[in-house]
């Protein structure tokens, strides 16, 4: 499987009442990791012909971040089947490794011209799955 990681830091525009992390910042932050490694992995031409859109999201929250808290996200693809993929994200307290966040999301890959699924093609499962 293809591991995607990346760090942040937790700023005050991501602070809820309770000035924790707000749900609605980690459902971001899960989307924008997600289309990072698409972009950094997916070959051009898959990039300008497709594009994904999400079907479910599942999502636990396990323990709270709080103002300049560094987290450390990581992604990858659990297992595809026809149009859909579903992708795994965690979220770590960098500093102490606490579990804060961890989810899965069933995206479904369209054809960029006419929004019509397509079946994830091997090419596809190669890069971000091992066993496709």
């Amino acid at each position: 499987m293809s591991v995607f990681k990346k760090t942040l830091t937790v700023v005050q525009d991501d602070l809820d009442d309770l000035d924790h992390v707000n749900n609605v910042r980690y459902v971001q932050w899960m989307q924008d990791i997600a289309k990072e490694h698409w972009k950094a992995k997916a070959p051009e031409a898959l990039i300008n012909t497709t594009v994904w859109v999400v079907l479910t999201h599942h999502i636990t929250y396990k323990n709270a971040a709080k103002l300049n808290d560094v987290i450390e996200l990581q992604t990858y693809i659990d297992k595809s089947k026809g149009p859909v993929s579903s992708r795994i994200v965690e979220m770590f307290n960098k500093e102490t490794g606490q579990l804060l966040v961890k989810a899965k999301t069933e995206w479904c890959l369209l054809n960029s011209a006419t929004f019509k699924p397509m079946r994830i093609s091997p090419e596809i499962a190669g890069i971000f799955i091992s066993n496709p």
